[in-house]
C-alpha cells in the first residue's frame, strides 16, 4: 500500500467513506490518535518532524509500535495535506465503528445534535465542546461537513478520536430519541430565556447551520425554543459558542 498515494486519495470524503480510513495531520493530532486506542494504520514522515525533540519523540514512539511508515519530501507532504502546516507527520487511522443503535444512554443523559454545519473548525469546535461538557454522543445529521475531515480532525484537538461522534437520519434519530424518551431543545432569539428554564434530566440540544440556523427539519421537532441573552447591539453568536453556552446550562 502507497501510503503517500493513500493519503492524497483520502482528502475525498467518499474515498474516507469508501476505505474507512482517515488522516490526521500535524504533531498534536497525532499524539492524540495514538493516545486514542484508535488503529493506526501508518504515517508519513518529512525530513522536518525530526527538527525538534518532540517530534523525533513521536516517530520514536511509532516506529515502537511497529506502524509502517514512509519517508517524504516536504512538497509531497504538503500536496497530500489539507492544512499549510502540517508540521512534518499524516497519520493514516481507521474510523471507528459508532453506531447510533448501540450508544450507551447514561440515566442523566446530555447530546448534541448538528443539524447542516458546514464550516469543518466549527465542527471540530463543537466535537471538542460536546465532550467537555459531557456530552454523552454528538449525532451528526445530513448536510454536515464530514466529520473524518483533515480540518474537523485537527480543531477537535483529539476529541473526535474519543468522543462518540455519530452520523444518523432524521428518521432514525426520531426512533432514537422515542424509544430513549430524549426531549430536543434548540435555541432561538425569541426563545425562552435560558435563566428561566430548567434542564430536564435527558436532552438532546440542536445546532443549526452557520448562516441560516436550525432547518424546518429541525423546527418541526424541537419541543422548546431557548433563548440565550446578549447585548441587543450584538446580532448573533457563533454556533460553537451558542452551543457551549446551552451544554453549560445543561450540565449544571
Amino acid at each position: 500500500m502507497d501510503l503517500l498515494k493513500l493519503a492524497r486519495d483520502l482528502k475525498r470524503r467518499k474515498a474516507r467513506e469508501r476505505r474507512g480510513v482517515f488522516v490526521a495531520e500535524g504533531v498534536r493530532a497525532t499524539e492524540e490518535l495514538l493516545r486514542s486506542g484508535i488503529s493506526v494504520v501508518g504515517a508519513i514522515v518529512s525530513p522536518l518532524l525530526s527538527v525538534n525533540p518532540r517530534g523525533a519523540s513521536l516517530l520514536a514512539a511509532i516506529t515502537e509500535r511497529e506502524i509502517p511508515v514512509r519517508g517524504v519530501t516536504e512538497s509531497e507532504l504538503a500536496d497530500a495535506s489539507d492544512t499549510e502546516a502540517p508540521q512534518g507527520i499524516l497519520a493514516v487511522g481507521k474510523i471507528p465503528d459508532r453506531a447510533l443503535d448501540v450508544l450507551a444512554v447514561p440515566e442523566r443523559v446530555r447530546l448534541l445534535i448538528l443539524d447542516a454545519i458546514q464550516d469543518p473548525g466549527n465542527l471540530g469546535t463543537l466535537i471538542r465542546t460536546a465532550a467537555a461538557f459531557g456530552a454523552a454522543a454528538t449525532l451528526v445529521l445530513p448536510g454536515t461537513v464530514d466529520p473524518w475531515n483533515a480540518k474537523v480532525v485537527r480543531s477537535s484537538m483529539g476529541a473526535l478520536f474519543t468522543h462518540p461522534v455519530i452520523s444518523c437520519t432524521w428518521e432514525a434519530l426520531d426512533v432514537f430519541l422515542q424509544r430513549e424518551a430524549i426531549q430536543l431543545w434548540g435555541s432561538s432569539v425569541d426563545g425562552e430565556p435560558m435563566s428561566t428554564v430548567e434542564f430536564p434530566e435527558r436532552v438532546a440540544i440542536v445546532a443549526g447551520n452557520e448562516g441560516s440556523g436550525l432547518s424546518d427539519f429541525a423546527r418541526q421537532r424541537v419541543g422548546r425554543m431557548i433563548a440565550i441573552p446578549i447585548d441587543p447591539f450584538v446580532e448573533s453568536l457563533n454556533v460553537a459558542v451558542a452551543a457551549g453556552i446551552l451544554l453549560y446550562g445543561a450540565s449544571s
